[in-house]
């Protein structure tokens, strides 16, 4: 069950709930200050085997829309398509994220401009969630009232990513912000033909019980984060028990805030039903 609104400012947003009433969705997506859009989202119920499943993603495009377009529409698909999706999920999740980006990069084999993305999704399979990330997209978690990052930023100056990309010969440099080869701000990410070899599409993993202090998740481009810390999301989502409401407002309040880039975020409820 799913609802959506587009306004005349280009702000999408939209909600969702499960049938069994144990978790629900709001999202908003805004272009913000940029001149087009590359943010791309995903939120939705399916089931599997008689299992309800929730599926949630954020993909922020470089280098134009395609890659952030393509992954929305295959990532997931192709996650709930793999033979081991109930029975080994992380398995799954880590070949998916591969496999996705290997056809991707044939489908983009006759175009000479790179595109490329970030991926951040959450998968809730009955009482586990299980988060995946690919570049500067986050997710934060709220559990027993506290902000708790379930990622960590793929940045080409974060020690780990920096060191395995120098082992791969590649280098990186300072040009306004921390690049590889001077070009790209982000250390992982699907796409990005011509880095492959240092611009990896390998997830980092984190499996997650939804118990009664794991209240919601906050899954957001870096438009949200630049500007607005995982203590300042989590404590905004706790006032506002309406998930679409929250998503809505942190994009509003990360605009507010002087971000220059597109605004996209997902707030995942998880309700205790007896």
């Amino acid at each position: 069950m799913s609802n959506e609104r587009q306004n005349n400012d280009g702000q999408a947003s939209g909600w969702g709930q499960s049938h069994d009433g144990k978790c629900s969705f709001g999202y908003s997506s805004l272009r913000g200050k940029r001149a087009s859009m590359e943010d791309f989202y995903e939120a939705r119920f399916t089931q599997v085997e008689g299992s309800m499943v929730g599926l949630f993603g954020v993909y922020d495009g470089h280098g134009g829309s395609r890659a952030a377009d393509y992954v929305r529409k295959h990532l997931l698909e192709n996650l709930l398509n793999h033979p081991q999706f109930v029975t080994d999920t992380k398995t799954a999740i880590i070949e998916t994220y591969q496999q996705t980006d290997s056809e991707f990069l044939k489908a983009e084999y006759t175009h000479q401009r790179d595109a490329g993305t970030t991926a951040s999704t959450a998968v809730v399979v009955g009482d586990r969630l299980l988060v995946a990330n690919v570049g500067d997209s986050r997710a934060v978690i709220c559990r027993a009232g506290k902000a708790e990052a379930l990622s960590t930023d793929h940045k080409p100056n974060r020690r780990d990513e920096r060191l395995r990309i120098e082992k791969a010969g590649g280098v990186v440099m300072w040009a306004g912000t921390w690049r590889v080869g001077g070009v790209l701000a982000v250390s992982r990410a699907f796409g990005d033909r011509q880095w492959k070899k240092y611009v990896v599409a390998d997830p980092e993993l984190r499996e997650e019980t939804i118990n009664d202090e794991v209240e919601f998740l906050v899954l957001a481009s870096d438009g949200l984060w630049d500007v607005v810390s995982n203590e300042e999301a989590v404590s905004m989502v706790q006032s506002i028990p309406n998930a679409q409401d929250a998503a809505r407002k942190l994009t509003e309040e990360a605009l507010k805030n002087g971000s220059a880039d597109n605004i996209t975020c997902i707030v995942i409820r998880f309700h205790n039903v007896a």
